[in-house]
């Protein structure tokens, strides 16, 4: 590996989660196959949620050989633009909460990405929208710090837009603050997300970058190709 953030797989989900088809024990394994030596086993939730005390109790009995740490983590999407959190109370032991762009984070709450594309056609405008956005990433990050980003602006093309439409002094602010509150940020296999231009703002600012597969298989724990060049990219600019 090229990389060292490569050796670690920070987003992984299991069976906890209603999209995946591995275990937990298999997704250890599937890490401790591919030669990694970090790995954050992490599935969704919902203010609705019940089974987190369960899901911890699982992690911590997993038979974990010599060599790899595992971590644990729930992922929750940005529900508006103050920057909640569609999550229940945590009990204590998830070491950090993922913080994900599943949907547009609206003034009174979630929107889908045909509602915004709807509203940018009928006029709302990019610029708004993005200044919008990154706020409550930004917020979001101060009212949790410590936790990570998760597969941050993949909803931008799902919008119609992309991240080279952030400009740097968007992407300026968005890096400090995840410095500024210890938000480590993902770049991840899935959705081929943050790019260049953010991920070298974030080295800038001092922020800490880690990669993920965001796997709901234990296939494709730890196998990164996407990510690859991004690094190898954000090492040279």
């Amino acid at each position: 590996m090229t990389h060292a953030v490569l050796r670690g797989d920070h987003h992984v989900h299991s069976t906890f989660s209603d999209d995946a088809v591995s275990t937990l024990a298999q997704n250890v394994d599937a890490a401790v196959a591919a030669g990694l030596t970090s790995l954050r086993l992490v599935d969704h939730v919902r203010q609705s949620t019940t089974w987190v005390p369960e899901y911890l109790a699982a992690v911590r009995a997993l038979r974990v050989p010599d060599g790899l740490i595992v971590l644990s983590g729930v992922e929750a999407k940005i529900l508006d633009a103050s920057g909640s959190l569609d999550i229940p109370v945590l009990p204590e032991g998830i070491d950090r909460i993922l913080i994900a762009d599943h949907q547009f984070p609206g003034t009174d709450g979630p929107l889908g990405p045909s509602t915004v594309r709807d509203r940018i056609a009928a006029g709302w405008a990019p610029d708004d929208v993005l200044d919008q956005f990154v706020d409550a990433l930004i917020a979001t990050m101060r009212r949790y710090p410590g936790n990570q980003l998760a597969h941050c602006f993949s909803i931008l093309p799902k919008i119609g837009l992309s991240e080279l439409d952030l400009g740097p002094e968007r992407t300026q602010a968005w890096a400090l603050a995840a410095a500024q509150t210890d938000t480590l940020v993902e770049v991840n296999e899935k959705w081929g997300c943050p790019g260049v231009e953010a991920l070298s703002a974030l080295r800038r600012a001092g922020g800490v970058i880690v990669a993920s597969t965001d796997s709901h298989d234990a296939a494709e724990v730890g196998r990164y190709s996407r990510v690859i060049p991004l690094l190898d990219a954000v090492e040279v600019s």
